[in-house]
């Protein structure tokens, strides 16, 4: 798609610092030596050097010795981060001999690095659980300001130009936050705008959807939908955001205007936010099951820095693609 050729070629741009901490793993290493080839990020690998050197020669590859490589058990920054770590979680009781048995741990040594300043972004997730990425990432990285829930959008590559913005939508929560309260569920729709906007580089126009439009239905989950309605419009008055909206209403030009006449978002929705996890993460399996629509995702929102998690069923593609997002998230967010 179009789309991905423009998130690679931005991320080019921005040479940003990206660290792979399952760098012995055979798809991440394929992609390093993609992304390094293409000159997507400058790529941190973090694993044993020797075992690194021994499968890139076995896999064919040529670029991954570019990649900045990190020993876990003998890194020159040890101490350092552990001193970091201590500091940081000291409220929990964090003692130095636990902080460096933690920094021998590559997913915390790749979010210390993000936060002691050596790397921009970090994508992992390849061989190890959701839980295992977020949990260094919640405890080092944290929120940005004003956010307090990380959630997960999607881009939907749709092949009909006359939906959300030439056919590309921009989809959340799918991935992390089960039920949101009314005020994460305004967090939700303001990350995912900041993202249509660093990442996809489109104004968007987002629509909290629901069962009811305006009114149509009465019940305690629209309430829940038209209050977030309200939080996200007083949060970023700047952005188009409107509901409680049906996706007909948000999608369909006509159902848009009879729905909800005089909204700038009905029937031209490009960023959609669900009311729950439940209904994103089945809504958009449908879609890209049954319609083949192309969903690239999740993107982790929310996070101070970028922080990004793989399925563990994904491609080397998924791997590059999604090193590029973090590149773009992390040049959107030190604008």
């Amino acid at each position: 798609m179009e789309l991905l050729k423009l998130i690679k070629n931005n991320a080019i741009k921005h040479k940003k610092r990206i660290v792979l901490p399952e760098g012995t793993e055979e798809r991440t290493l394929k992609a390093a030596d993609e992304i390094i080839r293409e000159g997507i990020a400058q790529i941190t690998l973090i694993g044993n050097p020797q075992e690194i050197k021994s499968l890139s020669e076995k896999y064919g590859l040529t670029q991954t010795g570019k990649a900045n490589i990190i020993d876990p058990l003998n890194y020159e920054k040890k101490e350092e981060y552990a001193d970091l770590l201590v500091e940081l979680r000291k409220s929990k009781g964090m003692t130095k001999e636990e902080a460096l048995n933690l920094v021998t741990n590559p997913l915390y040594i790749g979010v210390l690095m993000i936060k002691n300043g050596d790397a921009d972004g970090e994508v992992a997730g390849a061989m190890n659980a959701t839980g295992n990425v977020l949990r260094p990432a919640l405890q080092i990285v944290k929120t940005e300001p004003g956010i307090s829930v990380v959630s997960g959008a999607f881009l939907l590559l749709t092949e009909k130009p006359e939906f959300g913005e030439d056919g590309l939508l921009i989809v959340a929560d799918c991935a992390v936050s089960p039920n949101p309260t009314a005020e994460e569920l305004a967090q939700i729709a303001v990350a995912t705008a900041r993202t249509a906007q660093n990442i996809a580089g489109i104004e968007p126009r987002v629509a909290m959807l629901s069962f009811s439009t305006k009114g149509s239905a009465k019940n305690e989950m629209v309430d829940k939908v038209v209050k977030a309605t309200q939080l996200a419009q007083a949060m970023a008055p700047e952005l188009a955001i409107d509901g409680e909206m049906q996706a007909d209403a948000a999608l369909v030009e006509s159902v848009g205007k009879l729905k909800s006449p005089g909204s700038k978002v009905a029937g031209k929705a490009n960023v959609l936010i669900f009311p729950s996890l439940e209904v994103g993460n089945i809504s958009y399996k449908l879609v890209q099951r049954i319609a083949g629509i192309e969903a690239v995702g999740p993107i982790l929102q929310g996070m101070a820095a970028p922080i990004n998690d793989l399925s563990r069923g994904c491609t080397v593609s998924d791997i590059v693609n999604l090193v590029a997002i973090t590149v773009n998230q992390a040049a959107g967010l030190s604008k």
